[in-house]
């Protein structure tokens, strides 16, 4: 091989490996921010879709259409189209999906753990932060044809949720947390009084008692064969409030995990013991909360207070026949505490993103769309459906939704005392929730942190032995299952995600190239010599 031919060779093949190494790195390049164009071009026509989840509740579908209705009067020449999901997780699907083919939607209701992976793209999600700055078209601003929230009218720790890193990615949409939903009839049945705050301790010793059963298998407290005492719907969220409450490690702001600790070690030893008992389960193995509540079935249902229009015997939304509901009292507490004087809560519920498009234009009116969720008549309507709470001081304080808040229990429908004491509930906590660190791979994070319970629950069933042993097997598996090796070797550089399939491609073919090519140089250079050398043997 000709060697002055090699070496350019090589040099560009080396040109091409540097670019598919920029590539696969390309999260660690500086976001570009979004020009804000210096006006909106009504003159031309936008086509922007919308992806948002409602959960088959006909009144939020009503509620996403009149918010289109109304804001194309307002836009004539923005045309929306609607796509509806009834799982966060299939539109996350889908978005990852479409990043590769370049169609992803317009606007999309998600979960900023959801952003932080879509943010391994190129350029994929808008920043928000110029936009929502800007005098005229951004929060509150003078162009606006709507009176929308300033950004000081967005309550604080909703805003700081929407912000990876210092860069703001998302407008916060609907905000709950998670609360524990009690048939206090049996827990007073049992001889005890229910405390404003529940404690871990007092939940489990309840539930114990309540999972006594008579001699002919049926349980004491409620007569029948099926009793779940204790019963939680997101074991993820489980097991990170208990993690937060005991002040242990889950991950650190730049995607270190820390997960797998003595103090998980120990909660999922407690965990499997009370299994053990016959007082815990969770939805994944038995079914859904709310169902068993009220069924006379389970003393303490935990779920999202978005759900609290499922709770309760006199539930507006209920998935169980009405002979099989039996009547009790329902109180709303938040989720046990390991200290109750310092009470700490998940803050969760939708964000809405902006994807970039090539026209600034179209990205401007998916931005003022966007923006008109947070108008109070959008706000206040869909916080209605369910326990949601407005993300925006604004709404918050409307006499509209402050009469709304005082009529609890004038009906079981809109006013349902059950889902206001679960709005109420947040409300009066917001100054003690929190969320967690959000980086690419955050959301691998959350599902590792509740298969942990689901499987600890699921061996007990089965007869497994839950100790020290199994459980470092336990953690072996999960960090393999959700490749929490490869987050756990990117922290401090979180925002990089894996190297694009193209990358990952170009690099083998190159490596294969390389490969040849030094064979074929080593295969010469040992024919030139033995053929040197035959020359000589002749002689």
């Amino acid at each position: 091989m000709n060697h002055r031919l090699l070496r350019p060779l090589g040099a560009v093949l080396a040109g091409v490996l540097c670019a598919g190494l920029l590539a696969g790195c390309h999260g660690s390049q500086e976001r570009a921010a979004f020009a804000v164009p210096d006006s909106f071009d009504e003159s031309q026509n936008y086509e922007i879709t919308f992806w948002a989840k409602n959960d088959t509740n006909k009144t939020q579908t009503d509620i996403y259409k009149k918010a289109i209705e109304d804001f194309q009067a307002l836009y004539p020449n923005i045309t929306v189209t609607l796509r509806l999901y009834t799982d966060y997780g299939d539109i996350y699907n889908d978005v990852i999906t479409n990043i590769s083919t370049g169609t992803t939607p317009n606007v999309c209701i998600t979960y900023p753990d959801h952003i932080a992976t879509y943010l391994t793209g190129d350029n994929v999600v808008v920043p928000l932060d110029d936009l929502a700055a800007d005098p005229e078209y951004g929060l509150g601003g003078s162009a606006l044809k709507f009176d929308g929230p300033t950004q000081s009218e967005i309550v604080p720790q909703f805003w700081e949720e929407c912000h990876l890193g210092d860069t703001c990615y998302a407008l916060p949409f609907m905000r709950s947390t998670e609360a524990c939903y009690v048939n206090k009839t049996y827990v007073e049945a049992l001889g005890y009084t229910l405390p404003d705050v529940l404690t871990w301790d007092f939940v489990w010793e309840v539930s114990e008692a309540a999972a006594k059963q008579n001699a002919d298998g049926t349980y004491a407290l409620n007569g029948q064969k099926v009793m779940v005492p204790f019963l939680y719907k997101s074991t993820d969220n489980m097991m990170i409030q208990m993690l937060k409450q005991k002040g242990a490690g889950y991950s650190t702001q730049s995607g270190e995990i820390e997960l797998f600790n003595d103090v998980t070690t120990d909660l999922l030893k407690g965990i499997a013991g009370y299994t053990a008992d016959g007082a815990f389960s969770t939805f994944k193995l038995s079914g859904y909360p709310a169902n068993f509540l009220n069924a006379g079935q389970c003393v303490f249902a935990v779920d999202s207070t978005a759900g609290s229009t499922w709770m309760g015997s006199s539930a507006p939304l209920m998935d169980i026949a009405p002979d099989k509901v039996v009547n009790f009292e329902t109180a709303v507490r938040m989720v046990p505490q390991f200290d109750p004087d310092h009470p700490q809560m998940i803050s969760q519920g939708p964000s809405v993103c902006i994807f970039n498009k090539d026209d600034p234009q179209e990205v401007l009116a998916s931005w003022l769309f966007a923006q008109y969720l947070l108008t109070n008549d959008v706000q206040i309507a869909y916080s209605e459906t369910e326990g949601y709470v407005p993300v925006t001081t604004k709404a918050q304080n409307d006499p509209a939704y402050q009469d709304y808040l005082s009529r609890a229990g004038e009906d079981d429908d809109t006013h349902y005392a059950v889902k206001l004491a679960a709005v109420q509930l947040l409300l009066d906590n917001l100054d003690n929730t929190f969320v967690t660190p959000v980086f690419n791979g955050s959301a691998s994070l959350r599902d590792a942190a509740g298969s942990l319970i689901e499987s600890v629950t699921k061996s007990v069933r089965r007869s497994q032995t839950v100790d020290d042993a199994y459980i470092q097997d336990l953690y072996t598996d999960t960090v393999a299952l959700y490749h929490l090796d490869q987050t756990s070797a990117m922290a401090g550089k979180a925002d990089l995600g894996p190297l694009p399939p193209t990358a990952v491609a170009l690099l083998g073919a190159l490596a294969a190239a390389w490969a040849g090519i030094l064979a074929c140089v080593v295969l010469r250079r040992v024919g030139a010599r033995k053929k040197a050398a035959g020359k000589s043997f002749k002689k």
